[in-house]
């Protein structure tokens, strides 16, 4: 996993997640999936730009299939974007870089 970039699972969500003080964005994914792999370049790069100002983080599906179903993620990837515990926005596939920055930003401000 690139640097800044958390690795999330079923047992640590509620405290990385649920419980950040920061805003955080989550990539449901998993290695066999082609959009996802397209995707990681992107989130990386989120990783580095939000560096202190929120959690950027991937979330593999076939590993951990308790936190997918909590949030109805049916295909992959989706983007989850959480504030204060609670889910602000949920996106099923690719999603452009500038949308994430926009609402990685309006989490922020």
């Amino acid at each position: 996993m690139a640097e800044g970039v958390l690795e999330i699972g079923d047992a640590d969500f509620e405290k990385e997640v649920l419980q950040s003080d920061k805003p955080v964005l989550i990539d449901f994914w998993a290695p066999w999936c082609g959009p996802c792999r397209a995707m990681t370049p992107i989130i990386e790069e989120m990783a580095k730009k939000f560096e202190g100002k929120a959690k950027i983080a991937k979330c593999n599906v076939d590993d951990n299939p308790i936190t997918p179903g909590k949030f109805d993620v049916k295909a992959i990837p989706t983007l989850i974007f959480f504030k204060d515990g609670k889910m602000v926005e949920q996106v099923t596939g690719m999603m452009a870089k500038p949308k994430i920055e926009e609402l990685l930003n309006q989490m922020i401000g």
